[in-house]
């Protein structure tokens, strides 16, 4: 089937009929819609949050769009890490431009990552597999994943639960920047901690 094709399948309603449709199954749909994304970047994870939060409400969407969006970014970056040294995959890490991003992502750790996983149209899966083939360590990645998806998915998970909130209870929306910004000053916190330990270690 065509990408193309695929990709204009892919509309807010047609996404909330494929949950209904399969909602006997629990929250699986939409755990595994967000988890498809990090595998086939082409998929529109933000439609698919918004569907969840439509479905299954603000927070029991939000938590299934979640667990599938990290589950499937930790995927893709251990199976970079572990792969990634393999003939089929070597030429990735030979690319200029792969290594120039791998040597920022190693010097920099999780702020930048952290940053980059917040907002929905980052590459994700470029990130993914970028951060599987440099040396970050794997706690870095997880708490920057967990905590940048949080953010990301949360405000979109907001906006398509109660779209009209964000121009009627301002209040609502700062608290949503505010948000953003106690999780990453709490990310940094924990960055040091993990670098502490590290050295100590060493």
């Amino acid at each position: 089937m065509d990408v193309e094709v695929l990709k204009s399948w892919f509309t807010l309603d047609n996404i909330m009929d494929l949950i209904q449709e399969y909602r006997s199954f629990g929250p699986i749909p939409g755990i595994i819609l967000p988890m498809l994304e990090a595998f086939l970047p082409f998929l529109p994870l933000f439609l698919f949050v918004m569907a969840n939060a439509s479905a299954f409400g603000l927070w029991f969407g939000f938590l299934y769009s979640w667990v599938g969006a990290c589950t499937g970014a930790m995927l893709v970056f251990i199976l970079f890490r572990r792969f990634g040294q393999r003939r089929f995959l070597a030429f990735l890490q030979k690319h200029p431009a792969v290594r120039k991003l791998m040597n920022w992502v190693e010097r920099h750790g999780f702020g930048p990552l952290f940053l980059m996983l917040c907002f929905p149209f980052t590459p994700s899966a470029v990130v993914n597999i970028v951060a599987g083939l440099s040396k970050i360590s794997i706690k870095q990645y997880m708490l920057a994943v967990l905590a940048g998806k949080m953010v990301m998915i949360f405000t979109i998970s907001f906006i398509g639960y109660d779209i009209r909130s964000l121009f009627t209870q301002p209040i609502r929306t700062l608290a949503v920047a505010a948000i953003i910004f106690i999780l990453w000053l709490a990310g940094k916190q924990i960055e040091r901690r993990l670098n502490m330990a590290t050295r100590k270690r060493e």
